[in-house]
């Protein structure tokens, strides 16, 4: 999920993620000089090193427990990065499945359209005294750094929070991004995969408040954390997690909504 500015291929940004890029592919590819490529790329959430003469991604050499997971989600006045913007963010920062830090804040809007309103209890004057999108931006790349980027259906957060950046004249992430809905389809049989229904057949969060920020990143920090437990591959670092989530089969989901099932069971034994 590199963005367009990203000067490597995408078979040179797979090979930095599992056998390494050699010096010359590296530099026939890159403008500036490999040192500040190196530092620009760290500056945006990825650290690439050398080993053994060839280029890879860091992650492909940190261990689970060692790794940082950002787990993060946010809510917006609409879903248009042109025309909308970012209203609310909250992340919690995860190592070895402990939580070790978390960021949330609402974030100052002029306008919230009323359907928005509805689905998210958030209304423009509730942004009031809550920062402008810039500082926002600025605050969570840093509380960001070069942890794993984690979301449901991760596409969408991790592409607005870029053009939420650039939009307000920062660099974009290059952070290595992780899809918890996609993790979920190999490790957990369900009928949907979608968060809140998942939370119903789980009980992954005791107290939700679907489409708010935290309370959707606490229920995907226990889907995460079930996701991982569940797993029955030989997953020793984050390339193979984040691999195996992309590559592995899909689990087989049940032909029956069990919880249609359950309410159908009950109708007939009020009526008998």
């Amino acid at each position: 999920m590199l963005n367009k500015s990203f000067p490597l291929d995408a078979k040179s940004i797979s090979r930095l993620a599992t056998r390494g890029l050699p010096l010359e592919v590296m530099k026939s590819q890159i403008d500036n000089s490999l040192d500040m490529f190196i530092e620009i790329s760290r500056a945006q959430g990825i650290n690439i090193i050398k080993r053994q003469g060839y280029f890879y991604f860091d992650t492909k050499f940190k261990k689970l427990h060692n790794a940082e997971f950002c787990i993060v989600d946010i809510e917006t006045n609409g879903s248009k990065i042109e025309k909308h913007q970012i209203i609310e963010i909250a992340a919690v920062k995860v190592k070895n499945g402990k939580i070790i830090d978390k960021f949330d804040t609402l974030v100052y809007t002029k306008e919230i359209n009323p359907i928005i309103t509805e689905l998210t209890g958030i209304a423009a004057e509730d942004t009031l005294n809550a920062p402008d999108l810039k500082t926002v931006m600025m605050e969570f790349k840093l509380f960001l750094d070069d942890a794993v980027f984690v979301a449901h259906d991760v596409k969408f957060d991790y592409t607005f929070i870029s053009k939420s950046l650039e939009k307000v004249g920062l660099e974009s992430i290059l952070n290595r991004p992780l899809c918890s809905l996609a993790l979920a389809q190999r490790t957990l049989v369900s009928f949907r995969y979608g968060l809140g229904y998942l939370n119903d057949t789980f009980h992954l969060n005791p107290n939700p408040s679907h489409h708010r920020a935290m309370s959707d990143v606490m229920t995907t920090y226990g889907l995460f954390l079930l996701s991982l437990k569940s797993s029955k591959e030989s997953l020793n670092n984050v390339e193979d997690l984040i691999k195996f989530s992309k590559e592995a089969p899909r689990l087989k989901r049940p032909k029956f909504d069990p919880f249609l099932e359950n309410i159908e069971n009950l109708n007939e034994e009020v009526k008998e």
